[in-house]
């Protein structure tokens, strides 16, 4: 039904992936292809929790068919030599919003949707494994990567919703070099925009009417609602990294010391406690952000060793990211 040489298709064109890492897609693909195992794996993440961002909501309420074609494709590509199923796993309020529509979609195909637990480190690539297994949600350590050991032990690709519509618009010849940007908070038109993926931050905001001409009044969030960096108008000019999302705030009407202590909250409650610098440094962060602003610019000191100990030593990504936004906001806004 679809290219034979997909994987190669996905090399020439360079497609990676649009869950924040940005890795060659073509290479998760060949590994799960070249692996001599039985069995393999498909998961087709749909976790998406981070505040203010739903650019995968957007696609399964309006392209759920596309993303069920990527997942065909990546069953035919495997399918040679292996058994291989696919699982589609959905954050609650996904999975409940959009779980009639995918189970007649998925119909008689080897795909099963899957309810991720309240919880965002759930999300994260080895800790859903664990979900998916009936474990709790922690990460794990890596290496072994999910293409050499992953759901039960076995092959597994797991991609994002967005790199699954990609890969079926590729195979179709139908890729345009676009991808899906958020965009959320103070400005005229909120939503989900298709646009080139080579566009800077200000032609995004150009191209979908939501660029402010008195720039020196607001901030920005880009690459996440809890992990993204905070951006000023003199650097608009370059492209977005990692989840391609923008959250506009009016400096005016937006406390710095109140928003960070909003992604303090976030972080406390949504780590696993696994590690140690991930669970008292967070609690750390929360604890001396909420003793108010002028202890937050008292122990400034004291915050950045803490930021510099979860960069250093924590287990996952989390706790390695989770210092971005509270640096570039102390940078930047204070």
């Amino acid at each position: 039904m679809f290219s034979k040489n997909i994987i190669q298709k996905l090399k020439d064109i360079g497609l990676t992936g649009k869950g924040g890492a940005g890795f060659p897609v073509w290479q998760k693909w060949q590994a799960v292809k070249n692996a001599k195992e039985k069995n393999k794996y498909i998961i087709c993440n749909a976790s998406e929790g981070e505040p203010m961002v739903f650019k995968d909501r957007y696609i399964l309420e309006n392209y759920p068919e596309e993303v069920i074609n990527g997942i065909k494709i990546a069953l035919e590509a495997f399918s040679d030599n292996s058994d291989v199923a696919a699982y589609i796993y959905l954050n609650p309020a996904y999975y409940q919003q959009f779980k009639e529509k995918l189970t007649t979609l998925i119909a008689d195909l080897p795909i099963t949707l899957f309810e991720k637990p309240h919880s965002y480190i759930a999300g994260e690539e080895t800790s859903l494994l664990n979900v998916i297994e009936g474990k709790g949600a922690e990460p794990r350590l890596k290496p072994p990567y999910p293409t050499e050991a992953g759901l039960w032990g076995k092959p597994t690709l797991i991609q994002n919703v967005e790199t699954l519509y990609w890969v079926n618009k590729i195979a179709k010849n139908e890729y345009k070099g676009n991808r899906f940007y958020c965009i959320a908070g103070e400005v005229k038109s909120p939503g989900v925009f298709e646009l080139p993926e080579t566009y800077t931050i200000e032609q995004i905001l150009r191209a979908t009417a939501n660029y402010q001409p008195q720039t020196t009044n607001y901030f920005y969030q880009v690459g996440g609602g809890a992990v993204g960096t905070i951006m000023l108008p003199n650097e608009l000019n370059q492209p977005i990294k990692g989840t391609a999302s923008i959250i506009i705030y009016n400096k005016e009407k937006t406390d710095p010391w109140g928003l960070m202590r909003t992604w303090a909250e976030f972080f406390v409650k949504n780590n696993c406690d696994k590690c140690t610098p991930c669970r008292e440094g967070l609690y750390r962060i929360f604890e001396i952000i909420s003793q108010g602003k002028e202890t937050l610019r008292q122990a400034q000191g004291k915050l950045y060793e803490i930021f510099a100990a979860l960069e250093k030593t924590s287990f996952c990504p989390l706790g390695r990211m989770a210092a971005v936004p509270f640096k570039s906001a102390l940078e930047k806004l204070l």
